[in-house]
């Protein structure tokens, strides 16, 4: 019985060894750029949710009891929609929810089953959903260009003023994680992929819909530099299936499938217009008094000129599909009578940090552009926390 027993744990002990054998193969074979990466992500969450308590309890003047409310701070604005969408559907009573994607929504209720919490589901799908986003953004700079501009790329797109929407209950991070993984399979010549990431990425925003330009100049690029026709780019065509669901959603709610059109000019009291429409409006905002004028007059303007140099800088320093996704994102969100959350938008406007990137090679550029985006990072999410309207 001795010997049985001794047989055993030494059988034990070698598959222990041979485990922790694999384990260390896989982890061998991951980049040392990618945990690098990893190591970025993990330090600017627990450092942005400790700075979201302190500065609440700071300028709130009151403590924060442990648990959830820690969590509940962040809890503001669409995330609210989103879990009560993710916990009862796309209730009749309120319609106009069904004018939010719900890839999003679903993929928290299925977060939930293993959590045991909504809110704690949203932190996870848009925690696991950063995670991916950063190494796909690392690999596809470096196609183009040398590893060190790939890492600060990931580097400043962290530290945005509006990087916090990317750890929290939005949508952000796992559109992102879509849009980047179908431009990365495009760019890698997988297209099958590419449209099924695509289909993905308009079922959780509207935004998704640039992809088809996106990857229609990135095909049409491919043909110029190969001179070869590729039957593969018509995988394209899977793109708009992600919102041939949103449609079905609508029809399905509403018992029209084009209501959201007439539910979003309602709620929110915006429509389509020129783009200088709305940037007029926001010049007039500036006469309002000053947490207004600042909020939503200046710092709506600055991201909107931002994204526009940016989107005009890169049509002569990076690839061209990368400037179609830039510039219609940018048309998107600033062709409406009024700009609104301009500073969140931008976030999705991954060829900024590319920009970004290459100009922080000069340090004086790199002290500028690292400044500007922590102080505004803080003061962005010291206003989110305690409520205040902060895109």
């Amino acid at each position: 019985m001795i010997d049985d027993l001794f047989v055993r744990t030494t059988n034990l002990r070698n598959l222990c060894r041979i485990q922790k054998a694999k384990v260390l193969a896989v982890i061998r074979r991951v980049p040392r750029d990618d945990w690098l990466v990893i190591a970025w992500v993990l330090a600017s969450k627990l450092l942005l949710f400790l700075f979201g308590i302190k500065s609440f309890q700071i300028l709130e003047d009151k403590y924060l009891p442990t648990g959830n409310s820690w969590l509940e701070i962040w809890n503001r604005w669409d995330s609210l929609i989103y879990q009560r969408i993710a916990q009862v559907g796309y209730d009749p009573n309120y319609v106009w929810k069904a004018w939010f994607y719900p890839l999003f929504p679903w993929s928290v209720r299925l977060a939930y089953h293993f959590c045991g919490d909504y809110l704690t589901g949203a932190f996870l799908v848009s925690g696991v959903s950063l995670f991916i986003v950063t190494l796909l953004l690392r690999r596809l700079v470096q196609l183009d260009f040398s590893a060190e501009i790939a890492q600060r790329t990931v580097w400043f797109f962290l530290i945005f003023p509006t990087a916090y929407f990317l750890h929290i209950g939005y949508t952000e991070s796992l559109f992102l994680a879509f849009a980047l993984g179908s431009i990365l399979a495009a760019r890698r010549e997988r297209w099958w992929l590419a449209g099924v990431l695509g289909a993905a990425a308009w079922a959780t925003r509207a935004n998704g819909m640039i992809l088809i330009p996106t990857l229609a100049v990135e095909a049409a690029h491919q043909y110029f530099t190969r001179r070869r026709w590729q039957w593969h780019w018509l995988w394209i065509v899977l793109v708009p299936a992600g919102f041939g669901v949103y449609l079905l959603l609508n029809l399905h709610v509403t018992g029209d499938a084009f209501a959201f059109l007439k539910m979003r000019k309602a709620v929110t009291s915006n429509s389509f217009a020129w783009p200088w429409v709305g940037i007029r409006d926001a010049v007039g905002n500036l006469h309002r008094h000053p947490n207004q004028a600042e909020m939503v007059g200046a710092q709506e303007l600055f991201f909107v000129a931002l994204g526009f140099a940016c989107a005009a800088i890169s049509w002569w320093k990076l690839r061209p599909s990368y400037s179609m996704w830039i510039s219609a994102t940018w048309l998107l969100f600033a062709s409406v009578k009024f700009v609104q959350s301009a500073p969140r938008y931008a976030l999705t406007m991954f060829p900024i940090f590319i920009l970004f990137a290459t100009v922080s090679a000069n340090r004086l550029w790199n002290l500028v552009i690292t400044m500007w985006s922590l102080l505004f990072l803080a003061l962005f999410v010291s206003l989110f926390v305690r409520g205040w309207w902060a895109f």
